[in-house]
């Protein structure tokens, strides 16, 4: 498949924090066009519209993830210098590339979404480079606390507050450093709620997705109104109810502030990155610092090695032998009498 071939494909990758509205955005594009590769992660009481994800891109990133020991809400900077590494592997590479260019004789507009695609920008913006269709990216907004609350609900309490916490300013930044220079959007979760159409409109300028734009989209398609469901926006907590530390809690609430720029026309800008630029460097100072102060428990919740047995000194004496053994079993009263019997017989 030649890049020629693919230019006039339409590849949209929503990004994001998971439960942050990458599945109503995803099934948004869908409905007015846009093909999700199939077959899709079924929906269950955690998404009942759907999760919109398509089950090849969660099973392929997973892989990925646990190959490299890092998990979808990993909070620790270092974690993307790991997953960054699977755009120079060939093997990854020529799997994603694959089955990346059969979708794009599907279809010449794509939508793939999964929280995890965000760890592995590098390989997909290779791939989609090298077929032509250079990738654009759409990063869903939704407060840190009600996406904490979102998680517990639907994930499980398996990963406290503080770390979910920590995680979402870790992949938040580094996903807006890492789609610097694409034709990239950012959405607000509430803000599509509550108006779809002006929100498409809206992010279609910077993806260049005309059709899209304007006037009329309510009008064409209908059927999005049905899917866009505002009772789903059901988590509407903030930090005084959530289990985090201040020093995390004041971080994540200053990174939720910078980000709003990016969500409105023209904030896209030098100064909006400088300062989120500033939040990423403070980020890994704090992570830094709790890690150097964090070793004894980390010691202590590694598994411990079963203790060698003790080795035998090499100036014991042998073991004593099976005759002496059994003869130590007799009764010392015996023994005199057994030995005389023995004699005798030795000499008849």
């Amino acid at each position: 498949m030649s890049a020629q071939e693919d230019a006039s494909c339409r590849l949209v990758l929503v990004v994001g924090v998971g439960r942050s509205g990458t599945s109503l955005l995803t099934g948004i594009l869908g409905q007015v066009g846009f093909h999700v590769p199939q077959p899709e992660v079924k929906a269950d009481d955690t998404n009942p519209r759907g999760f919109s994800e398509p089950r090849w891109a969660v099973d392929f990133h997973t892989r990925l993830l646990q190959a490299r020991r890092v998990t979808v809400n990993d909070a620790r900077p270092e974690a993307f210098h790991k997953t960054a590494a699977a755009a120079d592997d060939a093997a990854v590479y020529a799997e994603l590339r694959d089955w990346l260019g059969g979708q794009m004789r599907e279809a010449d507009a794509l939508a793939v979404k999964d929280p995890r695609t965000g760890w592995f920008l590098p390989l997909w913006t290779r791939a989609s480079t090298d077929l032509g269709a250079e990738a654009r990216f759409v990063t869903m907004l939704r407060h840190p606390a009600e996406i904490l609350a979102s998680a517990a609900k639907s994930y499980g309490d398996w990963q406290k507050p503080a770390s979910r916490a920590a995680a979402w300013i870790n992949i938040t930044l580094e996903t807006e450093r890492a789609t610097r220079g694409g034709r990239r959007a950012f959405v607000r979760y509430e803000d599509l709620l509550d108006d779809w159409p002006r929100e498409l409109s809206r992010m279609a300028e910077p993806l260049e997705l005309p059709a899209l734009t304007g006037a009329g989209l309510r009008e064409r398609f209908p059927q999005v109104d049905e899917f866009v469901d505002p009772t789903l926006h059901r988590h509407r907590i903030r930090w005084d109810e959530l289990d985090v530390p201040a020093s995390v809690r004041d971080m994540a609430e200053e990174v939720w502030g910078l980000l709003q720029p990016l969500a409105d026309r023209g904030g896209d800008n030098a100064e909006t990155r400088a300062a989120l630029d500033e939040a990423r460097a403070a980020y890994g100072a704090l992570y830094a610092e709790a890690e150097a102060i964090s070793q004894s428990s980390v010691t202590a919740a590694k598994p411990r090695k079963k203790p060698p047995k003790p080795k035998q000194s090499a100036t014991a004496p042998p073991a004593p032998s099976l005759k002496v053994r059994l003869a130590r079993r007799i009764p010392a009263r015996h023994r005199k009498r057994i030995k005389g019997a023995i004699r005798s017989l030795r000499r008849s």
